[in-house]
């Protein structure tokens, strides 16, 4: 076995971005296709189209639609909502049906 010296390389061309703007751009595509994700699927499991869903929920039918194709990122208040309701969907709307 050589001792060989090992030199760090870089798989970046040079004109590329720098670090953290790249960092950056890549981690906002993660949290949009992740919110999208989360979206389509807390949607999905309660079997509703977006109209009901938007209507049942008392969100936004637009804000809903924009979330869903990513032009838009869902607050933390939101993303907490959309968890209960993906845990318990009827819960939500039998209390969204008193208020």
């Amino acid at each position: 076995m050589t001792n060989a010296v090992l030199e760090p390389r870089s798989f970046e061309p040079a004109e590329s971005a720098p670090r953290q703007e790249r960092w950056t751009e890549e981690v906002q595509a993660f949290d949009s296709v992740a919110s999208r994700a989360l979206i389509h699927r807390v949607r999905w499991h309660t079997g509703l189209s977006q109209a009901e869903f938007a209507a049942a929920y008392r969100i936004d039918l637009d804000h809903l639609r924009e979330l869903e194709r990513g032009l838009v990122q869902p607050d933390s208040a939101l993303v907490a909502y959309l968890a209960v309701i993906d845990r318990a969907p009827d819960l939500v709307r039998a209390a969204l049906t008193t208020c």
